[in-house]
């Protein structure tokens, strides 16, 4: 399958560029959700940068998982 061949660039934004993400206990929800995806050989990630407004992720989808689905995931 073509997603699981490449590695992805994946950006997420928060509405209106809000610093939603600046408190820890925020930035813990989304490395914990990461976490997860890794343990459970949903994606492999080579790299993100999480700022209070938005997240970069490079990362590749682990067979069977569909992008789609991974990105419902997280």
């Amino acid at each position: 399958m073509f997603e699981q061949q490449y590695m992805a660039f994946f950006t997420a934004t928060i509405l209106e560029w809000k610093h939603l993400l600046k408190p820890d206990k925020y930035k813990d929800i989304i490395l914990n959700s990461l976490r997860f995806l890794v343990e459970n050989k949903r994606v492999k990630i080579h790299g993100f940068v999480l700022m209070p407004n938005h997240i970069h992720l490079l990362w590749k989808m682990e067979e069977p998982h569909k992008r789609e689905d991974v990105q419902r995931d997280f």
